[in-house]
């Protein structure tokens, strides 16, 4: 990852802790930052599945992946991994872990709204809960640069999407505890919140609806860690679907009474 300071090389070597890294855009950076050289701990949910990628992304590598397998939904486990994994440092977070559910009316299925924000965002919380201590060590040593936070949001929290109850709203509050949390720590570490269209993952593929301007992970990783290295308080892309649904939090009654309205299904139509 890039350096804040110009007077430290970009190839400085750095130690990352990625969630949600056993696939889609988690799993894309990982493996970017591993062969520039970091040391990269890739946690899921399946030890078996994070070793695998070890093995087989490992030759070659100019620096390293380590499998830390983790529920970012169980707090007590959550409040001691990194601990117990006898990590001392951390020069920067990337919160990737995250789930999808839709809710198709007329049931409002509160399970599927909790699995979901559990998930979304109290695995956020919970990530930077385990997580602070070690930044806040990177912070207060002035020969490092400023540790960062990067946050995975969505821009199905621009504006209200049909179905997407749960994992719209989820993304939302995840959002705003990101942008709060940036208010408190004082600039002593950075806070990125990225916000991507729609992107090619095993999440994605379930979807049965048209996704416009649909990107390749790869691409994505790159353009995350590419600007993130800049330290922006926000990223986001595609470029024109985010000018669309920021022109439509302008135009809140277009895109409830009409465009929003023509993406709606069915009440009793099934998912």
């Amino acid at each position: 990852m890039t350096s804040n300071s110009p007077s430290n090389s970009v190839s400085e070597k750095k130690t990352v802790w990625i969630t949600g890294a056993s696939s889609g855009i988690g799993l894309a950076m990982a493996k970017k930052l591993a062969c520039q050289g970091h040391c990269v701990y890739i946690s899921g949910r399946n030890q078996d599945t994070l070793d695998q990628i070890v093995i087989e992304n490992s030759p070659g590598l100019s620096g390293k992946l380590i499998a830390l397998a983790c529920d970012v939904t169980d707090d007590k486990a959550m409040a001691i991994v990194l601990h117990d994994a006898g990590i001392e440092s951390l020069d920067s977070i990337i919160l990737s872990a995250g789930t999808c559910e839709y809710i198709d009316l007329p049931k409002l299925d509160i399970e599927k709204i909790r699995r979901v924000s559990e998930s979304n965002y109290f695995g956020v919380v919970n990530s930077c809960i385990a997580a602070l201590p070690l930044l806040q060590k990177t912070a207060s040593n002035p020969s490092m640069d400023r540790p960062q936070i990067i946050g995975i949001g969505s821009m199905s929290s621009y504006v209200g999407f049909p179905r997407a109850e749960a994992y719209g709203s989820s993304k939302a509050a995840m959002s705003y505890f990101l942008h709060s949390l940036r208010c408190d720590l004082n600039k002593a570490i950075d806070v990125t919140v990225v916000y991507p269209g729609f992107v090619k993952t095993p999440m994605t593929d379930k979807n049965d609806f048209s996704m416009p301007f649909l990107m390749e992970v790869d691409e994505a990783a790159d353009i995350i860690l590419k600007k993130a290295g800049k330290r922006p308080l926000t990223i986001a892309f595609p470029s024109s679907l985010n000018l669309i649904l920021h022109t439509m939090q302008l135009f809140p009654r277009m895109w409830y009474s009409n465009i929003a309205a023509r993406l709606s299904r069915p009440a009793d139509a099934s998912s």
